[in-house]
């Protein structure tokens, strides 16, 4: 029998909670056969989901069903991130409207285990430093209780609506955004939801946004592993991570945790940023370790990633952040961890994060 008709008999069996075949939702990564023995490899968006075994069991029954098949044997692997998410959304009831106009080549998210490191500044001089490289960016507000980057970006109106739906809001600077923020009737206004809410939210953004051509989208997690980093993860194909921390050791403690969560939901890590790493005396030129020695060289090694940079406690910053005129902002601190970023994610063949392709 040829693997074309193994394939096509198990079009037959569908997944009891989605009412879909396995073929489709693109769960049977590999079919050989040989000597009457199929041999079928099932993907699952996580070893140990609780249908696994009935899953298999279903295989097995189809196949069996075949005179030219006498035996069936069913190896497990895991889902890849983006995997995962184009299975999440399948999940879901296939591709939205926006995603058909979508093209979002590279999807990069900035994670800190702890808030206060300074982890939307970096997602937002990241974003800066790819557009003035000439990339197309956009960036997603997924802080959905502590949105800043709007108010980073001088942005305050609500986004523009199209026929399709919501187009994001643009940056003086031509920088794609769209935050929960812009949404609420003041910046000021507490938003007081529970996990799922929060979740549907950012699945929106990602799902019902007109992003158009990207080159780059990055993603500003909220700190921590709360449900919204959960969602991100399961639910965007994600290019890469860029964990935030900053000298202190318990910062470098909880980041650790943070990239723990990363790693078992085999999202790439591209590397790690240490922030504040530094002052500069404005008398002498001296380095000030205002939070003493940093430990972000055996945070790195420990968690076998590269260190991408160390970025020193800029008052200019926290001036433009709080103008709205970050994209204005120059630190030539940043533009090397931007260039390499830009080098590794270039390396990865990950597939195009458009969900619609």
């Amino acid at each position: 029998m040829k693997e074309q008709d193994v394939l096509d008999a198990l079009r037959g069996v569908i997944h009891p909670e989605m009412n879909r075949d396995l073929v489709e939702l693109q769960m049977i990564k590999d079919v050989t056969t040989h000597d009457g023995t199929a041999t079928i490899t099932l993907a699952l968006p996580f070893k140990n989901v609780p249908v696994k075994d009935d899953l298999v069991g279903a295989i097995r029954e189809r196949l069996m069903e075949l005179d030219t098949i006498a035996a069936v044997d069913v190896e497990l692997v895991e889902m890849s991130q983006p995997e995962r998410a184009a299975f999440m959304m399948a999940a879901e009831g296939g591709p939205k409207p926006a995603q058909s106009v979508n093209q979002i080549d590279r999807v990069v998210a900035v994670l800190s285990g702890k808030g206060g490191v300074g982890k939307s500044s970096v997602a937002a001089l990241l974003a800066v430093a790819l557009n003035r490289e000439g990339r197309q960016v956009g960036v997603l507000d997924a802080d959905i209780t502590g949105p800043s980057q709007p108010k980073m970006f001088g942005l305050h109106r609500p986004p523009p609506m199209s026929p399709q739906g919501i187009l994001p809001a643009e940056t003086p600077g031509g920088i794609k955004l769209m935050s929960i923020n812009l949404l609420l009737p003041n910046e000021d206004e507490a938003v007081i939801w529970r996990g799922p809410l929060i979740s549907g939210a950012i699945k929106q953004f990602w799902n019902d946004v007109f992003w158009g051509r990207l080159d780059y989208l990055v993603v500003d997690l909220p700190p921590g592993t709360s449900d919204a980093s959960l969602t991100v993860m399961q639910s965007i194909p994600l290019t890469g991570i860029v964990l935030v921390t900053s000298p202190q050791d318990l910062a470098g403690m909880v980041v650790r945790k943070a990239a723990r969560m990363a790693q078992q939901m085999k999202a790439p890590i591209l590397g790690l940023v240490e922030n504040m790493s530094y002052t500069t005396c404005p008398e002498c030129g001296a380095r000030i370790e205002i939070f003493g020695p940093s430990q972000v060289a055996y945070t790195a090694t420990q968690l076998g990633v590269p260190l991408l940079g160390q970025i020193p406690l800029d008052p200019e910053l926290s001036r433009h952040c709080d103008t709205g005129t970050v994209d204005s902002y120059h630190s030539d601190a940043f533009e090397p961890i931007a260039e390499r970023l830009v080098a590794l994610m270039s390396e990865m063949k990950t597939p195009p994060a458009s969900s619609g392709q």
